[in-house]
């Protein structure tokens, strides 16, 4: 009987253990270099987005997951840069029970969809309190972007042999 209750026990342990302990912005950045000029014509946006995810673990069964999404939206006939904002949202995850890929198909594709919304927000705050026109970015797949990642790994590793 004991023996039943320590194996239970050990089950439970290994069961898959998953919650966000923190939302918070690691970084952040506005710049609007040629105002005041870029508001004396007429708005006619060209952007640039640069998204990219990161993650590590910072202790046991704890890991930061970092989307850092950069926009930079140009003046489409001059060129001139209208403003650049970048944002590095970020969380903590207490994850326990996965290994391998699982973990890193979680932190790489799975955490990201948590936090993009957040750094959605917070880029669209930031272009508003810039005084121009909302900066709606559509929502990602990071689960295709998990995928192209790794199929570009194993290329690069079949490559390198």
């Amino acid at each position: 009987m004991a023996e039943d209750n320590n194996q239970a026990a050990q089950g439970q342990e290994q069961q898959l253990q998953f919650s966000l302990q923190r939302i918070y912005v690691k970084d952040i950045s506005f710049e609007s270099p040629n105002a005041p000029a870029v508001f004396q014509q007429p708005f006619k946006p060209k952007v640039g987005l640069d998204l990219n995810t990161t993650h590590e673990a910072v202790g046991e069964n704890l890991y930061e997951v970092v989307v850092k999404v950069t926009a930079q939206v140009s003046h489409a006939d001059s060129g001139s840069t209208s403003f650049l904002v970048e944002v590095e949202q970020a969380g903590l995850f207490r994850i326990a029970g996965l290994e391998g890929d699982q973990l890193d198909h979680t932190l790489g594709a799975f955490c990201p969809n948590v936090l993009f919304p957040y750094a959605r927000e917070c880029i669209d705050s930031l272009v508003n309190r810039g005084s121009f026109p909302p900066l709606m970015l559509a929502p990602v797949n990071f689960e295709a972007m998990y995928a192209q990642k790794q199929q570009r790994e194993a290329q690069g590793s079949e490559t390198a042999q």
